[in-house]
Parts: structure tokens; C-alpha cells; sequence
């Protein structure tokens, strides 16, 4: 329904500019259109803050606790090959997860867009985004794809890596870039879906691969006798096939997303837009990378047992804090579309309730770990004392921060959903490079802790960047970040027709 007088509506009076001020004013203030979107989506609108949160939150932990299943029954099986293919594995992880970080913030920046024009009721922007998310994430991984294979054996010389470790590594990197493409692929398809509100679809393809993973995992490592680089061969197979299951539904259109043909052309208004979005996305998720890179850097310095036991522990610190990154995700999807929707205060509620269940869950999380930190090391590399005992020291200091790690997660989150990505990203610049790496070196260099520095810069950034965070969110400049709302399409449209139809032109 247009907000306009019956003369205009049947084309008898000129249309203003008032009179689109006007209609920009009503469409800012109209209540949701839940007859466009499923029930289910939109239900995410409305109602308890805290079922909303956690019917999103609940799959996206599960999709998220799957997904590390690949590198879970990686370091199961690679274990069972001894400490020299953990330090391999856990050294090659670092340099995949930085080139997979470079390309990311598109899928980041995909998303946000998705959720807004989602909340905003735009269903014809949300097929534009999600095509033009896919053509850059598949432009981007190919060529990442390419520069990590050729780069590989200088990045694993930059680290220093030992030769006993070294060609296995080697074999596991490059493997791990080829399959860079379909790891980027399901990513962006998963963080399309969250942008729309199904998380369920990724979830049962997530059950899928990772069920197929437990069989080829030692089927090409002992079976085929391919050591550390079936691993990654494993994980290869079965990321295409969830690419190709992700990239079938888009076209089947039957999930919030219908993608048509046109919808893949290049658009350079959004490819600016997602540009400005994703390239600060990507410098986040990097600069979180690099530092991975350079604490692996000091580590090595320490030799073999303190590399495994960093890869190990910090496995273990992956996995527990699976359910702040799903929280994180829930909280960015739900957040950005109630600012699509103008429900500001509603995303508010959202943001503190779900900072303040990071920080709960995580907490006891923590504490089990601490409790149980030899058991959990030794289930990974058994029968290695050296290795078991330096890892759960490791976790000993760690642990019991892992809730303020939860909290920082879900503001984060928040951020992105806002378009807020610049502030995301200077909180990991700050958080990687002004406090965890800089405490590392001088705590384990220039003092009488050695190793025990690095792990002592873990919980001390943890506190340190998780307030900062809070600050942060409680100025409430992310509540200005309504994207959805400047690209109306019923406004560009009306504009056009002022222009075009204006009095004393051709009708």
C-alpha cells in the first residue's frame, strides 16, 4: 500500500517530492509484512527475545559443533601418526585458516545485507545479494586458491618449521588450498541461509559431510596410505559435496532465496557495497589469522612438544567456544534483521541477552575444561606424556576465561549486523596486535616464564578486549545502522518516475 493521495494513485496528480517523503516516512513505520515470509522467519521478528535467539542459535551451535568435527576426527586419526603429524597439521591450520579469513568478509558482508533487506521485507534485493555474494566469494577463493599453493613452502619457511614436520605439512597445506573453493563455497552458503533465517538446511548437510569425513579420514590415511594429506583429501571430498547440495537448494529457490541467472551479473552499486563491507570483514577475520600465525611462530621457537601441545590445546579452545561463535552468528542474523525491520530496541534486547549467555555458558565451559584438561589432551595424542602434560597446562591458564572470549563474540556480532564491520575489525587489530601478541613476545622472551608467557597473553588479552567490546556497545552508534533502509527499492523507484514523468515531460 503506498501512503500517497487518490489523485496520485490514479495518476492524476504528478507525484512530489512530498509526496515521497511522505511514503518514506510510512515505509519507515510500517508494521512487518509477515505474509511474505515464512512463518518461521517471520517469527524471528516477533515475540520472546530470548526463543527467537535460541531458534536460530540452537542449529547454527549444532551446524558449528559438526563442522569441527572435520578437524576433530583430523587430529583423532593424524594422532594415531604421532606427535611429528600433529605439529604438521597444527602448523599448516594457521596459513589455511589466514587465506580462508582474506576472502571471507564477503560472505560476512552477503549476510548482513541479507538479514536487513530479509527484516526489511525486500525479497527481490535479498536473490540480488545472495547471487553477487557468490560470484565475488568464487572469484576471490580461486585466486587464493592458486597464490596459497604456490606460496606454501615459503609460508611454512616464514614459520621456521622443523624438516622432520616439514614435507608432511607441506603435503597437508597444499591439499587444504586446493580445497579452499568448496570450504569458501559452504561457508558463504551457511552465512546466506543464517541471513534469511534457516539454519536447519546447513545443519542437516553439515550431519551429512562430516558423517562421510569419519569414514574417508581413515580410509585415505591408513587405508590408501596418504598419512596426514588424506586428511585434508577427506575434507576436500566432502566440502564439494556440500557446495553442491548448498548451491542446488539456491537455485530450487524454495528457502528464502531463489537465485535466477540475472542475479549473478555483476552489479558494481553492490559490489561497491559489499567492498566497503567486506573488506574491513576480511582484514578482521586476518589480522585474528596472523596473529594464529605469529603465536605459532614463537612457539616453534620452543620445539616440537610445545607445538603439538599448542595445537592441541588450542583445538580443544575451538571446539568449546563453538557455542559463542553460534551465538555470535544467531545474534548477527537476528540483530540485522530487526534493524532491517526499524525494531531497534527489540536488537538491543537481543544483544544483551545473548552477551550476557556467552558469558554464562562459556564460563562453565571453562571450568570443565579445567577440570578436565588431561583427559581432554590425552584423547588426542595418547600415550604421549611430554605432549599431555605441556597441553593441559596450557588449558590450566586459558580455561577460565573462555566466558569474557563468549561475551566479545556476541558484540561482535552485533557489530557486523549493524554494517559495523570497521569496528569489528579494529577490535581484532587491537585484540591480535596491540595486546596478545606483544604480551607473548615480552612475557616469553624478556622473562623468567618462558613458554608459559605465551600462554599467559591468552587470558590476559581475553579480559582486556572483551571490556573494551562492552564499551564500545554501550556508546550505541551500531544503532544507526539501518543498510536496508538506503537502498529502499519503492523510493529509488518513485524517484525515477519524478524524474522521468515530472510535468512537461513525455508520459
Amino acid at each position: 500500500m503506498l501512503f500517497a493521495c487518490e489523485g496520485c494513485r490514479r495518476g492524476r496528480v504528478p507525484l512530489s517530492l512530498a509526496h515521497v517523503s511522505t511514503q518514506k516516512a510510512f515505509l519507515l513505520a510500517r508494521p512487518i509484512n509477515t505474509s511474505s515470509a515464512s512463518r518461521y522467519q517471520a517469527s524471528l521478528l516477533e515475540g520472546p527475545v530470548l526463543g527467537s535467539l535460541l531458534k536460530l542459535s540452537v542449529p547454527i551451535v549444532l551446524a558449528n559443533i559438526l563442522q569441527s568435527g572435520y578437524q576433530l576426527i583430523d587430529a583423532f586419526w593424524v594422532g594415531r601418526l604421532g606427535g611429528h603429524a600433529v605439529a604438521a597439521v597444527s602448523v599448516s591450520f594457521p596459513v589455511t585458516f589466514l587465506l580462508i579469513a582474506l576472502g571471507s568478509g564477503f560472505s560476512m558482508a552477503g549476510s548482513t545485507l541479507v538479514a536487513q533487506h530479509m527484516g526489511a521485507g525486500n525479497h527481490h534485493r535479498v536473490n540480488q545479494v545472495a547471487g553477487q555474494t557468490i560470484l565475488l566469494v568464487v572469484v576471490t577463493s580461486l585466486f587464493l586458491s592458486v597464490i596459497g599453493i604456490l606460496l606454501a613452502p615459503g609460508l611454512l619457511g616464514l614459520l621456521g618449521v622443523e624438516e622432520a614436520v616439514y614435507d608432511a605439512a607441506l603435503v597437508f597445506l597444499r591439499i587444504s588450498m586446493a580445497a579452499t573453493v568448496f570450504t569458501f563455497g559452504f561457508s558463504m552458503f551457511q552465512a546466506l541461509m543464517r541471513g534469511v533465517g534457516e539454519v536447519r538446511l546447513p545443519l542437516y548437510i553439515v550431519t551429512g559431510t562430516v558423517l562421510l569425513n569419519m569414514v574417508l579420514d581413515p580410509l585415505f590415511i591408513f587405508g590408501f596410505n596418504l598419512g596426514v594429506g588424506g586428511a585434508a583429501l577427506a575434507t576436500l571430498v566432502t566440502q564439494a559435496m556440500a557446495l553442491g547440495t548448498g548451491l542446488w537448494l539456491l537455485v530450487r529457490g524454495r528457502h528464502g532465496i531463489a537465485l535466477k541467472r540475472h542475479d549473478l551479473r555483476p552489479d558494481p552499486v553492490f559490489i561497491r557495497r559489499a567492498l566497503s563491507l567486506g573488506l574491513p570483514a576480511s582484514v578482521e577475520l586476518s589480522a585474528r589469522a596472523l596473529g594464529m600465525n605469529v603465536m605459532v611462530f614463537l612457539v616453534t621457537g620452543f620445539g616440537t612438544v610445545t607445538i603439538a601441545a599448542y595445537g592441541v590445546g588450542t583445538n580443544i579452545m575451538a571446539f568449546v567456544i563453538i557455542p559463542a561463535l553460534g551465538l555470535s552468528m544467531s545474534t548477527a542474523a537476528l540483530v540485522g534483521q530487526n534493524i532491517g525491520a526499524g525494531q531497534i530496541e527489540r536488537a538491543a534486547r537481543i544483544a544483551r541477552l545473548s552477551a550476557l549467555i556467552a558469558l554464562v555458558v562459556l564460563s562453565a565451559i571453562g571450568v570443565l575444561v579445567f577440570v578436565f584438561a588431561r583427559e581432554l589432551v590425552a584423547f588426542f595424542v595418547p600415550g604421549d606424556g611430554a605432549i599431555i602434560e605441556a597441553g593441559s597446562h596450557f588449558l590450566h591458564i586459558t580455561a577460565l576465561t573462555f566466558g569474557f572470549i563468549g561475551a566479545q563474540m556476541a558484540l561482535t556480532g552485533v557489530f557486523r549486523a549493524a554494517g559495523q564491520t570497521v569496528v569489528a575489525m579494529l577490535l581484532a587489530l587491537v585484540s591480535q596486535w596491540v595486546l596478545q601478541f606483544p604480551l607473548a613476545f615480552i612475557l616469553s622472551r624478556d622473562t623468567v616464564l618462558g613458554v608459559d608467557g605465551i600462554w599467559w597473553a591468552f587470558p590476559i588479552t581475553n579480559m582486556i578486549t572483551a571490556l573494551i567490546s562492552l564499551m564500545v556497545f554501550m556508546r550505541g552508534h551500531w544503532q544507526k545502522g539501518r543498510l536496508a533502509e538506503q537502498e529502499d527499492p519503492l523510493t529509488t523507484q518513485v524517484s525515477g518516475e519524478i524524474i522521468g514523468k515530472g510535468p512537461g515531460s513525455a508520459s
